[in-house]
């Protein structure tokens, strides 16, 4: 009966349009009254814990690195860099811009960032170019996924807190998925071109591409520093992004000059109103999780499932399933806020790796960002290209195939997560 409740008044709020992070507080609040045996003040206790969370320091620190590289000019470097180098392939503008998402990516830490800073500048590029509006578009909001693929990933973060993972072992774990991903769209591109016969850019000379590698490699300086100071044990991965933020700053008024200190008042809202509606959300998804715990919902769902006798890849199957009905719907942090206390003890009682895990349901995350009716990188697609939003489904809709695909292969080749972080750390625990 708790249960029940629990889950159809969620479920009605966020059906009449309230706000994710009141539905799940709400929610909480009115079972504790109607039919826990636990008080408020339990409540009022573990909402106040979420701020001692030392993992999600890392979150504000990110975005604001990521808000100082959009509006510093990093992505506008960083893509010049990737046109450089493969604009004269067949497809090559738009291999350009999945090159470029992959680097940006890896300085952001979040989609939707992604698809605004590469896309913005790349897709009219693109349609001059002889691409198609539909094409440019449908790239650009699928290779803009890699935000929470590529370390650093806040999404990773997010499952890290509420699993209590390694945030290290994580980011490794994105690497060579997020290369992979990359390929597997950069290939289709190729092929897709071919078949279309969109035209080629000249080839640009080597001194180009070493120019703009060199207007280019301060912000690709910034991987380098997070990866290798988190990997050679320097710091911590909440560090690393307390590092980024500060780098990200210097470079863009110091070195880039693309800011002004007249605009860092901005730069620090923007963040700041991002930071506070992520860390509201993951507040009150604890207290979701709080109450699931103390009803004891996770327990008995898993013995349903132990008693149902599914194999380890059958329960893989079930969960990629409700990850991507959830993506629909959902925003991927209160996803993983919700289920990830329900479902990772089910997944480690099992035998799955909880890193295997955390980049299956961040993969599951990936397609939830492109599909309708509240997938962000469409609306964000939309809005830089003043395309209806139901057009942007449909010209994403191709390139969506792919991310299946790979979801297909990330669940059921965990080395392909695994590999990276194995070699790197072993069994150690790292952040």
């Amino acid at each position: 009966m708790t249960t029940a409740f629990l889950f159809v008044v969620l479920f009605a709020f966020l059906i009449i349009g309230m706000p994710i992070a009141m539905s799940l507080g709400l929610a909480s609040i009115l079972t504790i009254m109607l039919f826990a045996n636990d008080s408020l003040a339990s409540l009022a206790l573990k909402f106040f814990q979420t701020a001692e969370l030392y993992t999600l320091l890392a979150i504000p620190f990110f975005v604001l690195a990521g808000a100082f590289m959009t509006t510093g000019g990093v992505a506008r470097r960083m893509i010049d860099f990737a046109v450089a180098c493969t604009g004269h392939m067949y497809g090559g503008l738009a291999i350009a811009s999945v090159f470029a998402c992959m680097l940006f990516a890896a300085v952001s830490g979040s989609s939707p960032a992604t698809v605004v800073a590469v896309g913005s500048i790349v897709i009219a590029g693109m349609v001059k170019a002889g691409y198609t509006q539909s094409f440019a578009a449908g790239v650009v909001c699928n290779a803009g996924t890699l935000g929470i693929l590529i370390p650093p990933s806040l999404v990773m973060v997010v499952y890290a807190a509420a699993t209590e993972s390694s945030v290290g072992r994580l980011f490794m774990a994105g690497v060579i998925p997020g290369i992979l991903l990359s390929a597997m769209l950069a290939t289709a591109i190729y092929i897709s071109a071919r078949v279309r016969k969109i035209p080629r850019q000249p080839r640009a000379p080597m001194r180009e591409v070493l120019r703009t590698g060199r207007e280019a490699l301060w912000g690709l300086l910034l991987i380098v520093i997070i990866m290798g100071g988190i990997y050679g044990g320097i710091f911590t991965p909440t560090e690393a992004a307390a590092v980024s933020a500060v780098y990200a700053a210097v470079v863009a008024l110091f070195i880039y000059r693309d800011l002004r200190f007249t605009d860092v008042p901005r730069v620090l809202v923007d963040a700041s109103k991002v930071t506070v509606m992520l860390l509201f959300i993951i507040a009150n998804a604890f207290l979701f999780a709080h109450v699931l715990t103390t009803e004891q919902i996770p327990q008995s769902i898993a013995r349903g499932i132990t008693e149902a006798g599914l194999q380890p890849w059958q329960f893989l199957l079930v969960v990629n399933i409700i990850l991507l009905v959830a993506g629909n719907f959902m925003e991927p942090s209160a996803i993983i806020l919700i289920l990830a206390p329900i479902l990772f003890p089910i997944a480690v009682g099992l035998g799955i790796d909880p890193v295997h895990f955390g980049i299956i349901m961040v993969v599951n995350m990936e397609i939830g960002m492109v599909t309708p009716p509240v997938g962000l990188n469409l609306f964000v697609t939309s809005g830089i290209t003043g395309m209806p939003v139901m057009s942007v489904v449909r010209a994403a809709w191709p390139w969506l195939m792919i991310l299946i695909a790979f979801l297909i292969i990330i669940t059921y080749i965990p080395a392909v997560s695994l590999w990276l972080p194995n070699t790197l750390f072993g069994n150690a625990a790292v952040g």
